[in-house]
């Protein structure tokens, strides 16, 4: 058995006990037990301590002292509220970026956005959710505030796993790059306020829209990666 596990392969198992997690597949309370998902992947232990290191990051694991790893117990309510803070934040990163971004920065936006058209036209949720974070990270760049782009980066990845897995809804990935048309439209015009609004909007969707996603776990888990 390999004792290395390569970044992509790392990436592939985060991702499946992600979606198991996320979907209820694996319940909250659940221990993660490093032998038995080491010989479920056939990889060594150190990778998979890797991983859960990972998802304990991502708030989806509790490692326990002495105990071992643990799926957390994060109610819909919390998960909700954590969409709201998120886009408080990102509504003040688009008014600073609207403000403060150079000429430079400016094209990496509308590139950027070219980006997530061509995921969303080929419907490949994971494409445009990949295209679409670098969508979002220029726009915390373009805010130059570090603090404040270190903070909702932090969110953002206690949620990545339920943001990636919103996009296999149906039509999601397509209004979600409607949804980037305003907030670029309104920081190309120099309009902070208008930015702030859409990029409060684009967050907030999808909390307003969260219940409908829990709803769709079932559906959804026949199609996780």
């Amino acid at each position: 058995m390999a004792k290395r596990m390569t970044r992509h392969r790392g990436d592939e198992i985060r991702e499946f006990l992600e979606n198991e997690i996320v979907t209820g597949e694996i319940m909250p309370g659940t221990h993660l037990d490093e032998a038995t998902l080491a010989q479920r992947f056939a990889v060594s232990r150190t990778p998979i301590r890797e991983v859960l290191n990972r998802l304990s990051a991502s708030g989806l694991v509790e490692l326990r002292p002495r105990r071992g790893a643990f799926v957390a117990h994060l109610s819909l309510e919390k998960l909700v509220e954590m969409f709201e803070t998120m886009a408080e934040m990102e509504a003040i990163c688009g008014r600073l970026a609207a403000r403060r971004m150079t000429e430079q920065e400016r094209d990496a936006l509308v590139q950027s956005h070219e980006g997530c058209r061509l995921a969303a036209a080929a419907g490949v949720p994971d494409a445009y959710y990949a295209a679409n974070t670098t969508f979002h990270e220029v726009i915390y760049d373009g805010c130059h505030n570090s603090f404040l782009s270190g903070e909702v980066r932090r969110i953002r990845r206690r949620l990545h796993a339920y943001r990636r897995l919103q996009l296999r809804l149906r039509n999601r990935m397509h209004s979600s790059y409607q949804e980037h048309d305003e907030i670029v439209a309104s920081i190309l015009a120099g309009d902070d306020q208008g930015a702030e609004k859409a990029l409060r909007d684009h967050l907030m969707i999808q909390g307003e829209r969260f219940h409908q996603l829990v709803t769709g776990f079932e559906s959804l888990k026949a199609k996780a990666v």
